[in-house]
């Protein structure tokens, strides 16, 4: 396993800082551009949590300082190259979306195609660990062979939209990204890959230069451009570095690391499809809006997804490694976790469907009542 040399601390300090600064000063310069473009979140509809109009496009600041910093510091190759570009792509497919709205069929098809450019460029999950010795008799890696290439686009795509998903309370986002980032960041050094690490540290630093414009109350928003760069990013630069060391349960540890939003992501889905509506229709049912709606405050419910983020980062460290057993055992926990979950989730909906039909029943028979006396 490498070993991480004093320089690559330095490198990875360097590029954090750097991206600090960029972000921090071009993201006045995006808040001035949203409004001379009118790419404004106005809030119209129950959803928007915000009462004022807000300017968006300040994922441009995020996504430009991560790429500057990500050519300046990191080792260039290929892969390197491919991320890059997809990441520019993802970017003006969000801010696109931004300004006209585009249709979610539309776009999620355009970020199956964004999500093939790093693929083409060989970032790829491309084996597994056979831990159980099912195929091979010393438990040794199986090719995926030409499936390698569906699951890294559903697993770029998955992600990229389970960020976005949660991008819906000033700082949120941004911030859970940063504590996931810093947790990649910590199992990378662990591991002596260095590139991954300052390439994290790139974009750790250009989410916390954004977070001082984005706290509650928010001056600029970082809209999809930024919610669906972060999203990408993550998940490429953990095919980069965690998928390289882990396989089989090598989606142990980025499940972990990355579980709020794609726990989101899954109820969002599986909600509306119980509701027989479109699951990529956006809606006002995800967890964090739920949380409001019980009365917590912006600032309280983006303290409490910051606490969960951080003591599953904490878990993810503290498991990663060479011990097969806690890891196992971690995804089990993690998965028992998530159906518990998903069972109280179903009960609940179960719940307030027969209340909602109990209502509409007494309505009618109320209805009944009047008419009848008139």
């Amino acid at each position: 396993m490498p070993i991480i040399s004093q320089k690559d601390y330095i490198i990875a300090a360097a590029a954090f800082i750097t991206a600090f600064a960029i972000a921090l000063i071009s993201t006045p310069s995006m808040r001035k551009l949203a409004f001379k473009l009118n790419v404004i979140d106005v809030p119209r509809d129950e959803r928007r949590m915000h009462k004022t109009p807000v300017p968006l496009l300040g994922g441009i600041a995020i996504a430009l300082a991560f790429i500057v910093c990500a050519l300046i510091f990191a080792n260039r190759s290929p892969q390197l190259f491919g991320i890059l570009l997809g990441g520019a792509l993802i970017t003006a497919l969000g801010a696109l979306d931004d300004k006209f709205d585009i249709p979610a069929g539309w776009k999620l098809l355009a970020q199956f195609a964004i999500a093939a450019v790093p693929v083409l460029f060989g970032l790829r999950i491309d084996r597994i660990n056979d831990v159980f010795r099912i195929f091979t008799e010393e438990g040794g890696r199986i090719s995926l062979g030409i499936l390698s290439v569906p699951l890294t686009m559903i697993w770029i795509v998955g992600l990229t939209n389970a960020v976005n998903f949660i991008d819906g309370l000033d700082g949120l986002a941004c911030g859970v990204s940063f504590i996931s980032g810093v947790s990649i960041f910590i199992i990378s050094m662990k591991l002596g890959d260095a590139n991954s690490a300052i390439l994290i540290a790139c974009l750790c630093g250009a989410c916390l230069g954004f977070l001082p414009y984005n706290t509650n109350p928010a001056k600029i928003f970082m809209g999809d451009a930024g919610a669906l760069f972060l999203g990408y990013t993550l998940a490429t630069l953990s095919i980069l570095g965690l998928f390289k060391w882990y396989s089989f349960v090598s989606f142990g540890i980025p499940f972990l690391v990355l579980a709020i939003p794609i726990f989101d992501i899954f109820f969002s889905i599986v909600r509306r499809i119980l509701h027989g509506k479109n699951p990529m229709k956006a809606d006002r049912g995800h967890v964090h809006q739920q949380l409001i709606d019980l009365g917590l405050n912006q600032k309280q419910v983006v303290a409490i997804f910051y606490c969960l983020s951080a003591t599953l980062g904490l878990v993810s460290v503290l498991i990663s490694g060479q011990n097969l057993f806690r890891q196992i055992i971690a995804i089990i926990i993690a998965v028992s976790a998530l159906l518990l979950s998903l069972f109280l989730f179903l009960h609940r909906e179960k719940t307030l469907r027969k209340k909602k039909l109990g209502e509409q029943a007494e309505n009618r028979e109320n209805g009944s009542s009047t008419e009848n006396r008139g």
